[in-house]
Order: structure tokens, then sequence, then C-alpha cells
């Protein structure tokens, strides 16, 4: 008789081999043919939202691994929430205007932007944006993000660009916008102001210069003290040699003690306290101090511009501090931001000798033309020629870069809009505090930020983007603004979009009637556009406001780390300002994503890895997994060898899966579930401990520690499941009669632990949780068509029996030492399988009566064909393993009787049935 047929083998066609990379794609086309996006929204409509706002991805190029990140954090949250019984809608965006979009569509297409018009130039970047968008689109789809994507938000949208005009209205309304000449972040690259979110600091080499400034009015104060004024000079110190030409102060702390130090025949003046780390720098040498004054004494003096035929004014201001240089500030104020406010306390000009292109104008003189880069070298020359270069020498230091095109960016004073953050800054500090911020410290970053910063440079000088809608008086020239040119401006990009301001004349766009108050009707268009992070920083009312399904405020904002300059701030402001509170209630904020050894990932180290490349070779659930295999709060590490331990870490919970499904072939749940009185007490203990997983998941994804999923489910699946319960309950799942009382228990426990689990996996493996799924047999309560429709895993507290998992988890920690004594008889060829051990315990008074309680369980919890206890009183044998532990020996020993054909356990009452001779009597009587 072939006694395999009667044993209850699993059967199952979920394959072992994943094969995702063929087989996702496949889910995929199954998820689009059923409208999965709306067949979840419509199963909890009506049902209290949960809305995450996407920040928007530029568009322009493939995305990255960072981007790919922080979709799949999305998705998790999103799914999860909808499985939690929340109307949760996602609904994707995009960034499609602004510098790379232009820089792009001229170099891909080869077009000039000065030889085509504006309305053409724009047509052909709305083109590549819109290129871009269904390029990313296919990306995210196929990392499974699921999102209303037949209908994303895209700032150059007509609605959404009138929303944007909308709320730049309501601002300039309340007296936040205002037209301005101060220095600006300007690159000279993409020739257009920046924005401080749009500046990155990187280390750049650069000349370290001392000037000598000679003193021609001192007025009257070194009397007696300096006989000659020739040879007296203030001495200032700048690592910008560029910015000589534009030097018009002088600036001093008023409280620092400034002395006349004399070396050789000259006299410098320099603050007391910088003298020592000067004369390291400059070699000067055998100082002699002649006379000490406070900086206030110096108010008022004049020197001579090396280089030009004016004077530079002594000034004072408190950003002059002793951290490096001399104590004497050299001032430009069209150059640097307190330069020019110190500057305006003074009354002084804001001079500016540098054009769009970083060369300089007529107002440089002699360096009329020269790049200012390029200048560095010759006005350093000059100041050689003249005696004022004290000296120079090559600097590395960290300095501002565009954050598009990567070079230095210098300070500019132009004229520029701004949206005065002074304004309401309180109201966005306070708002700031009304906000969960995940991690902590996201609130002292962005409150530091907001409460150093004054103003917010909105004016960029581009085409491809939203116009600044504000007009002048072609008479006056006064700026005209207010509600009826809003609205106006509003209508009609709500129709025709923003390129109707290029289209159309300003006349024929401003309401009928519309004068100056100097009583002129015509009037010219602003030509700047707004700077891109306020068209994203609109979102939260030209989205949230204006889609249905969606609701202001948000709950949750999720970007990485650098958005707290970014999006999360540009959104904070311009809803602080119009609505005077937070646009959301959440903000979490994941890291970067560096290579395995925690390098940034960079062309030149050769050590970026697409995800394109991870989804072809992998599969994107390893990537997903990988999404959570660290705190992604932090920089996430990925390198192929992290890649493929995540490959590991899902061939474990893949084997988990497969074995419950082959296990559950024959089981109806409708008809052949037991109670949970009738389960054995290791199923109820497998119970809790899937209960367990439940509450600590929920824990940690309503905590968007989503990080603590692969240890927590990784960590069932091997050490709960595989290693103890599933090894264990292969016996009776095998051996036992299909339908006896015994087998259907576990196959409760089992279908139970199945459906719980795959929900539980769902948000992370998306698609490996919807093939499970699909395997699995449907009955009454549970006939969906994806798990993604399925409702989240609730803890049940009949599972919560402490006391049988107490008792099992000591048998278990007793059955430890039987799988090292085991071991030890294997390595000495005593025994090969532990189906050939008999287990001789023995143990104390209090252990031998509690491992008696198992009696009848304990050959199939150890694996083992006869376990023997007794009494500690007993003879032990000398060569017995004893537990460091516990008060107990174990003495392994070949079992007696024959091998069963059916079980493989050794038994003596093998060949006692005369019908079955070759297999034991409790196989006998299961078939």
């Amino acid at each position: 008789m072939d006694y395999n047929k009667t044993l209850n083998l699993p059967k199952t066609d979920f394959p072992m081999k994943a094969n995702l990379p063929l087989r996702e794609p496949e889910i995929l086309k199954k998820w689009e043919d059923m409208d999965i996006y709306h067949k979840s929204l419509n199963k909890n409509k009506g049902k209290e939202k949960f809305i995450l706002h996407d920040g928007p991805p530029y568009a322009n190029g493939n995305i990255h691994l960072g981007t790919a990140m922080n979709k799949v954090l999305k998705d998790m949250i999103v799914k999860y929430k909808t499985m939690r019984g929340f109307d949760a809608p996602y609904v994707p965006g995009w960034d499609t205007h602004g510098l790379p979009i232009e820089q792009q569509a001229i170099k891909t297409l080869g077009i000039k932007r000065n030889e085509v018009g504006p309305v053409e130039f724009r047509k052909v970047c709305r083109d590549f944006a819109f290129s871009q968008i269904e390029k990313q689109k296919s990306q995210f789809i196929r990392l499974g993000v699921r999102g209303d994507w037949k209908n994303p938000y895209l700032t150059l949208k007509h609605e959404y660009e009138a929303k944007q005009i909308e709320v730049f209205g309501e601002m300039a309304k309340k007296g936040y916008i205002y037209k301005g000449l101060k220095p600006v972040y300007w690159c000279t690259d993409c020739e257009t102001a920046l924005a401080e979110a749009e500046i990155e600091y990187s280390d750049e080499k650069s000349d370290s210069i001392y000037v000598k400034f000679r003193v021609i009015d001192d007025l009257g104060k070194f009397k007696g003290i300096v006989d000659d004024l020739n040879n007296l000079y203030f001495v200032i110190w700048t690592t910008t040699t560029w910015t000589i030409p534009a030097n018009l102060a002088i600036c001093l702390n008023p409280e620092f003690d400034y002395v006349l130090a004399k070396y050789g025949k000259e006299i410098y003046i320099m603050a007391k306290d910088m003298l020592d780390d000067i004369e390291r720098e400059t070699g000067l040498e055998n100082r002699e101090v002649i006379a000490t004054f406070k900086g206030k004494d110096l108010e008022g003096m004049r020197a001579k511009h090396p280089l030009f035929d004016r004077s530079s004014l002594i000034i004072l201001g408190d950003h002059v501090t002793l951290e490096a240089g001399t104590g004497c500030v050299h001032t430009a104020p069209g150059h640097g931001e307190e330069d020019f406010i110190v500057g305006q306390k003074y009354g002084l000009d804001v001079l500016n000798p540098v054009d769009d292109k970083g060369r300089f104008t007529e107002k440089a003189g002699k360096y009329k033309g020269l790049f200012y880069a390029d200048a560095n070298k010759v006005i350093k020359e000059d100041l050689e020629k003249v005696n004022a270069l004290l000296a120079s020498k090559t600097l590395t230091h960290s300095y501002p870069h565009c954050w598009r095109c990567k070079n230095p960016v210098i300070f500019r004073a132009t004229e520029q809009w701004f949206a005065s953050v002074d304004g309401f800054r309180d109201e966005a500090l306070n708002a700031i505090r009304k906000v969960n911020w995940i991690p902590e410290w996201g609130e002292d970053r962005i409150t530091n930020m907001v409460r150093d910063r004054h103003d917010w440079c909105i004016s960029r000088q581009r085409i491809w983007g939203v116009p600044i809608p504000i007009f002048y008086c072609k008479h006056c020239g006064k700026e005209l603004i207010n509600d009826d040119t809003i609205n106006a401006v509003k209508r009609l990009f709500s129709e025709k979009g923003s390129d109707a301001w290029y289209e159309y004349t300003a006349e024929e766009i401003l309401p009928k009637g519309t004068k100056c108050e100097c009583g002129s009707t015509e009037f010219r268009k602003e030509t700047d556009i707004m700077d891109v992070w306020f068209d994203s920083g609109s979102s939260h009312v030209a989205v949230l406001e204006t889609t249905e399904g969606l609701r202001w405020p948000a709950d949750l904002y999720l970007e990485g780390s650098d958005q707290h300059r970014g999006w999360f701030q540009s959104s904070l402001l311009t809803s602080v300002a119009t609505r005077g509170i937070a646009p959301y209630k959440s903000v979490l904020t994941h890291g970067f994503v560096v290579d395995g050894e925690g390098r940034k990932m960079s062309k030149s180290l050769g050590n970026g890895i697409d995800p394109a490349d991870v989804v072809k070779e992998y599969g994107a659930d390893i990537l997903r997994l990988w999404t959570v295999s660290a705190d992604f709060t932090s920089d996430m590490r990925i390198s192929k060898e992290i890649l493929k331990q995540m490959t590991e870490s899902y061939r474990k919970i893949r084997n988990t899966a497969k074995f419950l499904l082959s296990n559950l072939y024959d089981f109806d749940v409708d008809k052949d579930a037991l109670p949970y009185e009738e389960l054995l007490d290791i199923d109820k203990w497998a119970l809790y401990k899937y209960n367990q997983l439940v509450k600590d998941v929920t824990t940690a994804f309503d905590k968007y520690k989503f990080y603590e999923f692969l240890h927590l489910v990784h960590t069932f699946c091997i050490v709960d499941m595989s290693n103890l319960y599933l090894d264990i309950l292969k016996d009776r799942l095998y051996t036992f009669p299909a339908a006896s009382k015994e087998r259907r228990a576990a196959q409760t426990t089992l279908y139970t632990i199945l459906d719980g689990f795959v929900r539980i996996i769902a948000p992370v493996l998306t698609f490996t949780a919807d093939e499970i799924w699909s395997y699995m047999k449907p009955d009454a309560n549970n006939n969906l068509e994806s798990v993604q429709l399925a409702d989240w895993p609730q803890p049940n507290d009949v599972y919560d029996n402490k006391e049988i998992v107490d008792k099992w988890n000591k048998l278990f920690d007793i059955r430890k030492d039987v799988s090292k004594a085991l071991e030890i008889s294997r390595a000495n060829k005593e025994i090969g399988h532990s189906l050939e051990a008999q287990v001789d315990i023995y143990a104390s008074n209090d252990l031998y009566e509690f491992l008696k309680q198992f009696e009848e369980d304990l050959n199939t919890v150890f694996i083992v064909s006869n376990t023997v206890l007794h009494n500690e009183d007993d003879n032990i044998p000398d060569n017995s393993y004893r537990s460091e532990d516990y008060k107990l020996a174990i003495k392994i020993s070949h079992a007696p009787g024959e091998k069963c054909e059916r079980c493989w356990m050794y038994s003596e009452t093998v060949g006692t049935d005369k019908e079955h001779p070759t297999i034991c009597a409790r196989c006998a009587s299961h078939i």
C-alpha cells in the first residue's frame, strides 16, 4: 500500500519562486481593469476622511531612488488608512514650471529662447513637461502606487493657475506683497533671482584678502596721536574680491575695542581681539599699539577707496563679529543683505555694478565687461599696484550655489517682488507649534528658518511660469493691483491659462474703464514670473479646496527633510498669510538615500542605483520592502548586498504564506472552522502571537513607524511560525485524519493567521499580498477581488490568553535545551534525524510536574519519536546534557522499535497491525 496517499500532504498552486519582475505587471493590469483606485474609495465612501496631500515632484527626468521611496511611503500610508476604514483619496501631482524645464526644452529641442516668442516658447516647455509627467507616471505606477493617475493635479492647469493668482491677490490685499530694491541671491548662469530655498551650500575656493583703506577724515579724533593720515589705514578682510568696486563703507561694531597698531611706518586700525589672528594670517610682526578706541568713537570718519575716486564711510553695525577678519567689515550695500540693511540706515546708495549675466557694467569703471569671477585676479593685481593689498591667501569655505545648475551664486541688488514674512511671522511661528512634526526635531528646524526669515523673493526673470499679475501705468510708472485686476486675471487664467498673459495686451485683460490715479488708461504688464515655490506652495488651495473628495487642511504632508526650507515652508507661508493656520495637521519627513557605505550617490562615485533597474532585477516589492527596512527618518542605505538581504527576507515571508496556503486546500472556513474553545493549547499560543503581531504592526503604522514592520513580520514568520509552531504542526496536519478535530483545529488557526497576515503585509508587499489573496479560497465574509478592498485585521481580546502563553513559552524554552542535546548527539553520530531519537528528561520536582502536563505532546513538540520523563531523584546518566537555565538533564539515545513507513517516527508498535505491518499503531488508527 502506498501510504503517501493516506497523508494530507501540502497542496497549492501558489509558486515558491516569486518571479516578481514578470508577475507584477500582470497584477497591475488586473488592478487597472478593475479600477482598484475608485473601488477602494467607494468602499469607505461617507466615512471619516484621511487626506495625504502629495508634494509635487518636478516634471523633469526619470524618478530616482529618493522619489521612489517617497511615493512608496505615501502609498503605504494611504493603503493602510483605507484598510483601517478611512476615506483616503490620493491625488498625485507634478510641479511643472520653472527653469529646469526651460533649460531642458532648449537643450533637448534645440530652440533659442530669444529667437521665438514667449507663447511659442511656453508651448515647447509645456509639451516637454507633459512628456516627463507621462514618463514618471508610468514609473510610479510600476512601483504599485495606487492613486488617481488619470486626474493628477498639475501646476500648469488653468484652474490651478487661477487659484494661485487668487492666493497672490489675497496676500497683496493684506499688504504682504511689495516691490523693493535689495540684494538677493542671483544665479548668473540661470540669469534669475533665487529664494533661500533654492540655495545649496558646498565648498568653494576663494581668495582671502586683507585690503587697506587710507584714512582721509578722522574727524580730528586722532590729533596728537597720529601726525600724518597718509600712513593710517582701516584694514578690511573679504573673500569676494570682485565686490571691492562696490564698496561704499566700512562697518565697525560699536562696542568692540579698536586699536591703532603700528607696524613699521604704517598704522592699521583693527579690532584689538583679532590682532593675533591677523598677524598669523598676514605675517605682520613687531606690533606697537599707540591708541585704543571703541568702535562707536570712530563713526563718521572717512577712508579713501583704493581703486575709485570716492570715499568709504565708517559706520556701525551689530552684525560685525570677531569670528573672522579684522573687525572692520567691507560693506557693499548692493551685494549683501546685512550691508544693504546697515547701508539704508546711513543713506548709502545701493551700488550694483554687475548685470544679469554676472558681467561688470559701466558703474565698475575699467572693469566693465569682465565676468565677476574673472575680475578677481585683475582687481587683486590693481590693489597690489596701489599698495592696498596687505595680504592674500586661498581659502576653502562653504559657499552658496544654485540648486538647479549647481554653480556659485552672487548677492546682487535688483528690483524684485517680495512677500513680507515679517508681516505674519508671529502667526506662522504659532501655526508651526500646532502641527505634529515627525520626527520632533522638524519643528525646531522649520521654526528657526521662519524666525530668521524677513521676506521671500517671489519674482523670477524667466518665461515658463505663472506671471506676476501686476500692471504698471505707462505714464507715471505706478503699480496697479486691486480686487478688480486680480479677479480679471484669475478669470482669464481659468479660461485660457497663463499663456493669455502673453497673448493679450494689458488693456484687453483689465476691466473696461480701468484708470491709474494719475488719470492714465495705458498700462504695461509685469514681465517676471512667480517663484516655482509659490506655485507648489499654493497647492493646498489649488488642490485641496477644489478637488472633489479632498478637504482643507490636509492630515499629512510627507516629503524629504530638505523640504523644511522648501514645500513645507512655502505652503505654510501662503496658508498662514491667507488662512491664518497651517495647511497640514502633521508633517512627516524622511532622509536621503545613500550607498551602502553612507556616501551620497553621485555620477563621479559611480554608486548610483536606478529604481527601474531594481524593479527589473528584483521586483517592486523588494524595493518596497527595502523602504521599510530601516528608520527612514534618517538617511537610507542601499546597495546590491542590501537588496540581496531584502530578497532573502522576502523569501522567508513568502515561504510562510506558501505553507499556510498549502495546508488549507481542503478547509472550508464556513463549514470546518472550530470555535476558539475547541482549539489545542498550542494553537491558542499561535493565535496569541498572531494577535500580538496585529497589535504591534497597527501601533507602528499608526505612528508612521513603518520601519518596525520588517522586524515584526520577519520575527513572526521565522521565530514564532517556521521555527516553532509550523514545525511542530506538520505531524498533526499531515498524519491525522483529514477531517479530524485535531487537524481542523490546526487549519482553523492557520486560516485565521493567513487571513490577517495577508492584510498586514498588503500596504508594504502590495503585489505579493494580492497574489496570496488570489490563491485563498473565498468564503461567506471574504469574496473581495483584492486584498486592498479588505479591512485591516482587528486584535481579538479572546486570544490574549496569558496563562496558556506563559506555559507554552516555558516549554519552548526547555525545547531549546532539548535541541542542543539533539545537536550534540547528531554531531557524535549517535542519531541522524531527530525522529530517530528518544529523549530522557531528568527534571526537578516542580519542573517534572510542569512537563508531566505536556507528556502526550512532548514527542510532537520536540519532534522526536519518544520522550521519557524522570524525576531528578532517578539516576542521571553521566554523559547527559545539563541545562544552564533549568534544573534538568537530558539524555539522547536511539528510539526503540522500527521506523514507521507513514509518519517516520520510531515505534515498538510497528508490525503489531497485521493489515499494516510497516506502520505504527497510531498511523494505523488514523487510516
